[in-house]
């Protein structure tokens, strides 16, 4: 810590953030992840060190936590109530301070629903339903 508060005035937080698919704002998400990882090798020539290095394949991932009741309007979408077999979709997701600072806006490309299940148990008064997604590429902060 620097000593000096708020410089920023700002963090992004859960509440500043708009997912939207098909161009629809999604209400019911609880929580959602996207990265990518790239393959970076160490290029060896004389001596014992690297004397470049050299990138590979990106590979990108992502999860969608959505309650029940927007996986259940989503699939309601499919032609035979399979999330799998809907076309491949982008997210955009959007950081809105409501302070009216800077905007920041992440597109996960290419999405497909790669799994579609549910789990109940006694007790439960609401329910999130974890979504994997096979993921094309990551625009970040676009």
């Amino acid at each position: 810590m620097n000593g000096i508060p708020l410089i920023n005035g700002h963090e992004y937080c859960w509440a500043d953030i708009v997912v939207n698919i098909y161009g629809t704002p999604i209400t019911g998400i609880t929580g959602i992840d996207y990265s990518d990882d790239q393959e970076v090798v160490d290029v060896y020539g004389a001596g014992r060190y690297p004397v470049s290095r050299s990138k590979g394949r990106i590979t990108c991932t992502g999860k969608l936590s959505l309650l029940a009741s927007e996986v259940n309007a989503i699939t309601k979408k499919t032609p035979n109530g399979r999330l799998q077999d809907l076309p491949p979709f982008d997210i955009i997701v959007s950081y809105i301070p409501d302070d009216g600072g800077v905007v920041v806006t992440d597109k996960i490309r290419n999405c497909q629903f790669k799994k579609n299940e549910r789990s109940w148990s006694e007790g439960d008064t609401s329910k999130s339903v974890d979504l994997d997604l096979a993921v094309s590429h990551i625009e970040w902060g676009k």
